[in-house]
């Protein structure tokens, strides 16, 4: 997947008033640059939302980006990433094969499987195990993040079962896969976009997606939920 650059949340900690005031725009405006609705828990969770990362084209064009709901995840050793309980919903503009913007190549086609690798790494991001030495965190991170997209370029393996679950009230099937580290979960919505997912502590099986109506909402900056 062509992407460049990211946008994020997370990405200025400790700025001043203002120009937290102006990142927080800069991140929400960087969500509904997006050519694509955008997904997220629904209204039967009443749990803390937040904003995380939008991932961009060489071009500028807005790919895919993520929402977080529950427990703010650490990567933090002593953050008690056991405990944690969080759920996030990362959606991905669909889009067929097509060429390179300089026109060297063809770039694969955006899918399923695609949010479905998305969301198996983003959670192996979180879910580092904490007794492991920094010095060794990287070779475990590439070796997993293989393994990740090994298993979402297979969706039809042993590795993943079928769960249906709403979107927009409607069931739509999901292939989910559960681990060591948490879960993991892909499938299409209605209007041509991609919906992965992946948590800990929250069970899966109860969860369900809705187009987000004002993304703005989830932005803690500005002192909204």
């Amino acid at each position: 997947m062509e992407t460049t650059s990211r946008v994020g949340a997370e990405d200025a900690p400790g700025t001043v008033a203002a120009e937290g005031v102006s990142a927080a725009r800069t991140v929400v405006e960087s969500y509904l640059a997006a050519p694509f609705p955008w997904y997220a828990l629904d209204e039967a969770f009443t749990g803390p939302r937040w904003l995380m990362q939008v991932a961009t084209a060489a071009d500028g064009t807005v790919q895919h980006g993520s929402l977080g709901h529950g427990d703010e995840p650490s990567v933090r050793a002593d953050a008690g990433t056991e405990k944690q309980r969080f759920a996030v919903v990362v959606t991905v503009g669909s889009s067929p094969v097509r060429h390179s913007g300089d026109g060297t190549g063809v770039l694969d086609a955006i899918t399923v499987s695609s949010a479905a690798w998305l969301a198996g790494s983003g959670l192996l991001a979180y879910t580092w195990p904490a007794q492991l030495d920094h010095s060794l965190r990287d070779d475990w991170l590439d070796q997993q993040t293989e393994t990740a997209f090994e298993l979402a370029d297979d969706l039809d393996g042993p590795a993943w079962s079928a769960l249906s679950l709403p979107v927009d009230g409607v069931p739509v099937p999901f292939h989910y896969r559960e681990s060591e580290f948490g879960w993991v979960l892909a499938g299409s919505a209605h209007d041509g976009v991609h919906i992965g997912a992946y948590g800990r502590g929250m069970s899966a099986y109860g969860l369900g997606f809705s187009v987000v109506g004002d993304v703005a909402t989830y932005d803690r900056r500005e002192g909204r939920r």
